[in-house]
């Protein structure tokens, strides 16, 4: 063989490796297109969480707000609504598990698992009635205190759990934490 034919090897060798790794980048940035399409775009990140600053709202009201196109009710209980909610009977409760967003599932629906704080004074709930969609009335409403829902009669009781109705389940829990003493993120 002679050196002309070793060195054309050598040269064939490199234009195979040099095509193959361009093809790899090729197929590397075409794959990663299609993949970071898929990402949410920054409109629906700047939804996937709100701020709300809940330093307006006195015990004993509540406040309504609009997080991912649902009614959220943010409620700062009073003492008798968080003892009457503490009072209650886990075998008394239409839904006694946990399966909402930000329960964990092996838990129960007792109101420490539902509340905000340990003290029990804040409540954030989906304002949407579990039975088929509805947005119950507020402010002490219904047999329990809580929420009612006036189209086909569920009765929430002070921590949102279903009490008597046609409702299956407990209003649901979204994820929600105090980043500082007045805001509440949601999300």
């Amino acid at each position: 063989m002679s050196h002309a034919e070793e060195h054309a090897g050598t040269r064939r060798d490199f234009l195979y490796y040099a095509t193959a790794g361009a093809g790899a980048v090729a197929g590397g940035a075409a794959v990663w297109t299609l993949v970071d399409q898929m990402n949410p775009s920054a409109d629906v990140k700047a939804l996937s969480s709100i701020f709300v600053d809940v330093s307006g709202v006195e015990v004993g009201t509540q406040l309504t707000v609009k997080w991912r196109g649902k009614p959220v009710f943010i409620r700062r209980r009073t003492a008798d609504e968080i003892a009457a909610a503490r009072d209650v009977t886990m075998s008394d409760l239409i839904d006694a598990k946990a399966e909402n967003a930000n329960i964990a599932p092996e838990a129960d629906a007792s109101d420490e698992n539902r509340a905000l704080d340990e003290a029990g004074e804040w409540l954030v709930m989906m304002g949407v009635c579990t039975h088929l969609g509805c947005v119950p009335l507020g402010n002490a409403s219904g047999d329990f205190g809580g929420w009612f829902c006036p189209c086909h009669g569920s009765h929430y009781d002070t921590s949102g759990r279903i009490r008597k109705g046609p409702a299956p389940r407990n209003l649901d829990v979204p994820v929600a934490a105090f980043v500082d003493a007045t805001t509440i993120k949601l999300g």
